[in-house]
């Protein structure tokens, strides 16, 4: 594609230095730049991709997007903002891909994850090829790309929507972060349905406070835009009892569809009962009730199970054939994943790293706990500090023993963060062991026959991130094999 025709994508710019190079792909990392690149010098928050332009030149780029002033050679397109000139432009290039697809967004503080594998399945097993785009990466068929981010720049959306495409897709469901939201890395994509979870404290290491996080998330319903008259299958799915949705339903011209279990709803459970194995429960829709029996376990996943059957619904899938979907899903990876290594204690993995999420890991596990309840928990380094002691308050309190560890420390020192931690738990009994992969080992010593060991904070992740390294590291793999050495001790 020529220059020009990339920048019919745009209104208002200005072009310094002559000519019109092919175009062959776009780039914000100029790392990745070459011949034939069209780079954007993005101002994000710790860099500033101006500072990059002449090395993007150097390696090949045909010309460049900027905000201000660049020293290059090449052809300079300038412009107020050059995230939305890229939304706008990767929108263009890739051939409007999210417009010819069924796009659901799903955002929220917890279960964004679960509730777009929710998504997929029921859309899958109705016949709808369904791609999926999130923190444990973008899945087509037998294709999975891992993201840096739970939703990737918006480039790599437009360019991946495009890919899933033409490969048959017919939908696609997506992660849509608060972070995203306001960064804008989900302008020009046309969502059909807007999903909303819940919103407690997290990322105010960015927004600064509620009020704003609220806000970033609202921008997913406002994108939703008027389908009157289009003919277009548009609705945002909101969950009535969190306070938001109040908030939510007014930022959006487009049917609202609502779930919940302690306010009526247009999908509401009702006689909730969890056990080890699953959980059960009546589902009241339209005024016909409906039981079910899922391998899920928690309150929390009977509210994703809501969400995922009230945004599927929108596709005209039957009811009846979406409950069968659910009740055959076994689970998540990282959410709530029984680790078994043949012990004779239980122990749980499970990405619950707001307080929030701990907090509802941890009821859930107090449903059907027998005997102690022993939790690791962790904090991450480099985000938001005000949630440490609450995270270890809740561990705390709601503990047989409760362990506090490393999670990914990134460029903060360990023992400061677990400090901040301790300052929720002032004179309570605890153990702080900084190692996390010796907190592990620790806990499943512990562990007595009929425990449950909840090994909080990082779920799916095969990683952990020290200084700005990624280091192998997985929570599952570390408790088989300290329960493995357990038994081989003590056989």
């Amino acid at each position: 594609m020529k220059l020009s025709d990339c920048l019919k994508a745009l209104d208002i710019f200005r072009q310094e230095g002559a000519g019109n190079p092919e175009i062959d792909d776009l780039m914000i990392d100029s790392r990745l730049v070459k011949p034939g690149s069209l780079f954007f010098c993005i101002k994000g928050h710790h860099i500033d991709g101006h500072r990059f332009a002449r090395q993007a030149q150097a390696s090949g780029a045909s010309a460049i997007v900027a905000q201000d002033a660049v020293d290059v050679s090449i052809p300079v397109i300038r412009v107020n903002d050059t995230h939305r000139a890229l939304a706008m432009i990767s929108d263009y290039f890739y051939g409007h891909p999210s417009h010819e697809l069924f796009l659901l967004g799903v955002t929220g503080t917890n279960g964004k994850t679960t509730i777009t594998y929710l998504v997929q399945a029921i859309q899958e097993a109705a016949g709808i090829n369904t791609g999926l785009i999130g923190t444990m990466g973008m899945h087509y068929k037998n294709k999975s790309i891992p993201v840096q981010n739970t939703t990737p720049e918006v480039h790599l959306i437009h360019q991946n929507l495009a890919e899933m495409k033409a490969e048959g897709a017919a939908s696609v469901v997506m992660e849509a972060s608060s972070n995203a939201l306001y960064d804008g890395r989900l302008h020009g994509c046309a969502f059909n349905v807007g999903i909303f979870t819940n919103l407690t404290e997290d990322h105010l290491d960015l927004h600064g406070t509620m009020k704003d996080y609220m806000y970033a998330k609202s921008l997913l319903f406002s994108q939703l835009g008027n389908c009157y008259g289009t003919g277009q299958k548009k609705a945002a799915v909101l969950n009535v009892d969190d306070p938001a949705s109040e908030v939510y339903k007014h930022m959006t011209a487009s049917h609202v569809i609502t779930y919940g279990i302690n306010h009526s709803a247009d999908f509401r459970a009702k006689a909730i009962k969890i056990n080890p194995s699953g959980t059960e429960f009546v589902l009241e829709n339209a005024g016909h009730s409906y039981p079910v029996s899922m391998k899920l376990i928690g309150k929390f996943s009977v509210y994703n199970v809501l969400a995922a059957l009230a945004a599927c619904s929108v596709s005209g899938i039957a009811l009846e054939a979406m409950i069968h979907t659910v009740e055959q899903i076994k689970g998540v990876a990282g959410r709530f994943e029984p680790v078994d290594a043949g012990q004779d204690f239980t122990v749980i993995v499970d990405y619950s790293h707001t307080p929030d999420s701990l907090e509802n890991a941890l009821s859930t596990i107090k449903e059907f706990a027998r005997k102690r309840v022993i939790t690791i928990a962790g904090c991450g380094g480099d985000r938001e500090r005000g949630k440490r002691p609450i995270m270890a308050k809740i561990a705390v309190d709601n503990s047989d023993l409760a362990i506090l560890t490393a999670d990914n420390p990134r460029t903060e020192d360990p023992e400061q963060i677990l400090l901040e931690m301790e300052a929720g738990v002032t004179g309570r009994d605890y153990r702080k062991i900084p190692d996390r992969r010796e907190a592990i080992r620790y806990a499943v010593d512990e562990a007595e026959s009929g425990d449950i060991l909840l090994i909080a904070g990082k779920g799916h992740e095969d990683y952990q991130i020290i200084g700005t390294t990624k280091h192998h590291f997985d929570d599952r793999e570390e408790a088989r094999k300290a329960i493995r050495a357990r038994m081989n001790r003590t056989n």
